[in-house]
Order: structure tokens, then C-alpha cells, then sequence
């Protein structure tokens, strides 16, 4: 059950252009916390990629909200629809909250942007454990 929810590198966007083409010509749907930017795949590939600018604060607190966004991605991962680039941006009221919120906010964004799949169980916290609500 475990490697159901991994983050592999080799899903992750990793170089500039791949960022560049996302936010030049994808979608984009904003949610209270997160920012989500999204288009078809040149390579039928779902890769994913997390940023946090600049001017959000300091290093530590932009290394958190880069923490924040790829926890709630791992566990969003396994239902996510192939074929996507997907770049998940935290804005920055977003940094003092915890990953519970910002994964149910990415959800909600998720969902409203039909990237995830039909038997996706909702937003369990706790959807890694294999175990109910706590």
C-alpha cells in the first residue's frame, strides 16, 4: 500500500522549460491556499512540479511551503488522470498553515479542475494509511 503513494522523481517536472511551457500556456484555478496551473502532456506523461516564489519569505519558510505542497501531492498522486503537467503554487497566507489544510484546499482544486479520477475516495487525511477517518 505504501508505493501507491510514493513521489518518484521521474513524475516530478524538473527543468526550466517544462515550468516555462506550464505557465505560459496551461490552465489555471486558484483555491484559498493553492494555486494550480495545468495542460495536456507533450509526452502523455503526468509529471508534477511545486514552486514557491521569491517574495513569499525567507528560505525556510519557502522550503515549508515546497514541503507542504509535495506531501499533499503524494497523497493526491495515485488519482490524478494521466496525461497532465501539473505545477502547484502555495500563496503566501498558505505558509503558517498546516498540510492537512493545504491538501484539503489542493483537492477542492483538483476535483474542480477534473484532473482526478472517478474513484477517487474524497479528501481523506489519512488516505495513505488504509484506514477510515480518525
Amino acid at each position: 500500500m505504501r508505493a501507491f503513494f510514493t513521489f518518484p522523481s521521474q513524475d516530478r517536472l524538473k527543468k526550466g522549460w517544462q515550468f516555462d511551457q506550464v505557465f505560459r500556456t496551461g490552465r489555471r484555478e486558484s483555491g484559498a491556499l493553492v494555486r494550480l496551473l495545468f495542460m495536456v502532456s507533450p509526452d502523455g506523461q503526468t509529471r508534477y512540479g511545486v514552486a514557491v516564489g521569491k517574495q513569499q519569505g525567507t528560505s525556510p519558510l519557502r522550503s515549508r511551503g515546497k514541503r507542504l505542497l509535495r506531501e499533499s501531492l503524494r497523497r493526491l498522486r495515485p488519482w490524478v488522470k494521466e496525461g497532465f503537467w501539473i505545477v502547484c503554487l502555495i500563496k503566501s497566507n498558505a505558509l503558517g498553515s498546516g498540510a492537512k489544510e493545504v491538501y484539503q484546499d489542493m483537492a477542492k482544486l483538483f476535483k474542480r479542475a477534473g484532473l482526478l479520477k472517478s474513484e477517487w475516495p474524497g479528501p481523506d487525511w489519512f488516505v495513505d494509511r488504509g484506514q477510515g477517518r480518525r
